[in-house]
């Protein structure tokens, strides 16, 4: 007999659970305000010295951008991503300077930060009933070039926003992995002391 893969013994907000990553979106759109409230809960992250390195470019589908940020995908993730409501870049900033200092520095937590914050927006999507799916299957040479991205801005991931649509809509290769998936115990990645694992 099968077990809930988001079963939790900890009183973890339920929040955490809902959060998943569908690939069948339904292609409605999203409505800029929303997308700017999944923003701001991003803008809200952690970060090292307050630095905020994260920066993200996005596109809505049915404008002009969204054929060059679908196109930077790989074929895969586009084969999905085009039925999303918005695909988004997650980029951070390398380098790290004092406030109003022009001396920068390589920043060692812009990756750490900028998940921080994606981390952010995901949870608001989920509370406003969209889900994300972020995704490293990119051309990220390609996309460097297509979205004028500078060399200091480290490109992270995609992600694709959007209303879960029914998994019909996939390929049937897909639509058995269209489910939320479970998670390795507390156990096997914390521990108290010494690295163990």
């Amino acid at each position: 007999m099968a077990t809930d893969p988001r079963t939790v013994v900890r009183a973890v907000d339920p929040l955490f659970l809902e959060r998943w990553s569908p690939r069948a979106f339904d292609s409605s759109a999203l409505p800029q305000e929303d997308l700017d409230t999944i923003f701001d809960a991003a803008r809200w992250a952690p970060s090292a010295f307050n630095y905020q390195p994260w920066r993200f470019l996005y596109a809505h589908r049915d404008t002009a951008d969204w054929d060059r940020f679908l196109g930077t995908l790989l074929p895969f993730n586009q084969g999905w991503v085009r039925n999303a409501s918005v695909i988004v870049y997650v980029l951070s900033d390398t380098l790290m300077a004092a406030p109003g200092s022009d001396d920068f520095k390589p920043s060692h937590s812009h990756s750490f930060d900028a998940g921080a914050a994606w981390a952010l927006l995901a949870l608001q999507a989920t509370r406003l009933g969209y889900h994300t799916h972020g995704m490293t299957g990119v051309d990220f040479d390609a996309a460097r070039k297509e979205l004028g991205v500078p060399d200091r801005f480290r490109i992270e991931a995609a992600v694709a926003i959007g209303r879960q649509a029914d998994k019909a809509i996939l390929p049937e290769t897909l639509q058995s992995r269209e489910a939320p998936s479970g998670r390795k115990s507390v156990e096997e990645f914390a521990f108290a002391g010494d690295f163990a694992g």
